[in-house]
């Protein structure tokens, strides 16, 4: 089966969902503003999103998909559900015990993500009253995961993909609604974000039902399922999720910057996570299920016919959108973003951390695509040791860069480092003779490398012949945006088509 229909799919959903994304970031920039209030709530979100990362969709899904997929093709559909069910009373345990932990020392993780708050009564206490809140998404959302890797290995990509809709439906609806009826306006996002978690688990509910594999919940840490899930997924915890640990570092050095930087990092990450979740999010869900089917079936051609095809489609989407985004960094910042409470200054400032990430995107796409190569045969010390690598180098360029260049010096860090990382990741399975690439990466290279040029003057020659964007109306700058970013692309496909790119260089080879 080919792999470009799922992959679709989950971009289609996962499309959706950026765009709505968008409008829930435009949402908080026009009612909020970039300040310290939404410093606080945007601290109190990552805490559990970056724990949700870690284990539910990092090192909890790496390990869970290869083994639960092992279970389908070797063993029967008994102990398959067996061994759903009794990891989702582990999973459950233990996720129902860190939420109450998360909640009662909300002020020690709060202290301990931004310690720069400390000395800000104000924010602390607002930070704290959030985290309270939006702890326990981990639990529902940790779970809304573990349902989707389960759809996952029986191809039902969509609705997963579909999810993370419902968290900025709701988070749009409380900003209009609940936050005029609070006495703290922004508390109404940290519960957009509780009501969310349990909708999105619900949501899934009825589709596992519809194979039979509705969880019920046995507790059971000795079952060789569980005891070797857990087994793959504790070194797993930081090779997995290198990017996460490194955007929190980056919050934590930034809470010692002026007010303002954390919003600014958080617009330029958003911006970044949007080509970033089309592709790289949408790749890494599709090939990890099938580099597992791969292995289980002990096809080692297939393996790395499957990864040569994730990794062309890194250069040919990720490479131009990674020169778009740096390239329209700004225009983009001030259409989509700025306003009375998002002024001039914030659109400048969040443009210079858009244009630092964007330096990275292939990096971060790649990370996306080559981890799923070590999880699928079940290898999870191999990343650790380059993820360990890689964190102490971005701590170091973290100090490094930024005095001179603030919060778009911690932004550009993590850029480094997640490139190192995915470089690492691939000399690694060269080296084992894991993965082979097809014949054609030279010519590939050269002419996507050209188009990328074709497109980047395309790009620059337009945003340059609109003038000053801080200056345009709102009306003008999406008309002029769309108008820059439809011919940047017309540009670069015409360019792929005369140099000899065809509909093969995106399909699987089989």
């Amino acid at each position: 089966m080919s792999l470009i229909p799922s992959l679709v799919k989950v971009s289609g959903n996962t499309l959706l969902s950026r765009l709505l994304g968008f409008v829930r970031d435009l949402v908080m920039a026009q009612l909020f503003g970039a300040d310290g209030k939404t410093d606080a709530f945007l601290v109190a979100l990552k805490i559990p999103n970056f724990f949700r990362r870690l284990f539910a969709e990092g090192a909890f899904a790496s390990a869970f998909v290869p083994v639960l997929m092992e279970y389908r093709v070797k063993r029967g559909f008994g102990e398959l559900k067996a061994l759903v069910d009794n990891l989702a009373g582990s999973l459950g345990v233990t996720l129902l015990l860190m939420t109450l932990i998360g909640v009662a020392g909300a002020p020690l993780f709060i202290l301990l993500f931004a310690p720069g708050f400390s000395g800000e009564g104000a924010k602390m206490a607002l930070a704290v009253e959030s985290l309270r809140l939006t702890f326990p998404y981990l639990l529902f959302i940790s779970l809304t995961a573990f349902a989707g890797g389960i759809l996952n290995i029986y191809n039902r990509f969509g609705i997963p993909a579909f999810t993370p809709v419902l968290l900025n439906l709701s988070i749009i609806g409380c900003a209009f609604w609940l936050s005029p009826r609070l006495a703290e306006p922004i508390l109404a996002l940290a519960w957009g974000v509780l009501i969310a978690g349990v909708a999105q688990l619900t949501l899934q509910l009825p589709f596992l039902n519809k194979l039979g594999l509705m969880p019920r919940p046995r507790p059971d840490f000795r079952d060789p399922g569980v005891r070797r899930v857990l087994h793959l997924m504790l070194p797993a915890l930081l090779g997995v999720s290198v990017i996460q640990v490194n955007l929190l570092l980056n919050t934590l050095m930034a809470s010692f910057l002026p007010s303002g930087s954390i919003s600014w990092l958080y617009y330029s990450d958003r911006l970044m996570e949007f080509p970033l979740g089309l592709l790289g999010v949408a790749l890494g869900t599709v090939i990890l299920p099938n580099l597992s089917r791969r292995q289980a079936e002990g096809s080692t051609d297939g393996f790395s016919r499957t990864l040569d095809w994730g990794l062309r489609l890194v250069l040919l989407l990720g490479l131009p959108a990674g020169i778009g985004l740096l390239l329209l960094a700004e225009p983009i910042m001030a259409t989509l973003f700025q306003s009375a409470a998002f002024d001039a200054q914030d659109v400048v400032m969040a443009g210079r951390g858009l244009m630092a990430y964007s330096l990275g995107m292939v990096g971060f796409i790649l990370i996306k695509v080559l981890a799923p190569a070590y999880f699928a045969r079940q290898d999870t010390r191999t990343p650790v040791k380059i993820a360990v690598r890689a964190l102490i180098l971005n701590i170091v360029l973290n100090i490094a860069l930024m005095l001179p260049l603030a919060h778009a010096g911690l932004a550009l860090a993590t850029t480094v480092s997640a490139s190192v990382n995915a470089w690492l990741l691939y000399a690694g399975l060269r080296r084992e003779g894991i993965y082979q690439p097809l014949p054609g990466w030279r010519t590939r290279f050269l002419r996507v490398s050209v188009a990328c040029l074709l497109m980047g003057f395309s790009l620059w020659f337009g945003s340059a012949l609109a003038g000053e964007w801080l200056e345009l109306a709102r009306w003008d700058k999406i008309w002029r945006l769309l108008s820059i970013i439809g011919a940047g692309a017309g540009v670069y496909l015409l360019a792929l088509w005369g140099l000899g790119i065809r509909k093969r260089d995106f399909v699987e080879d089989r």
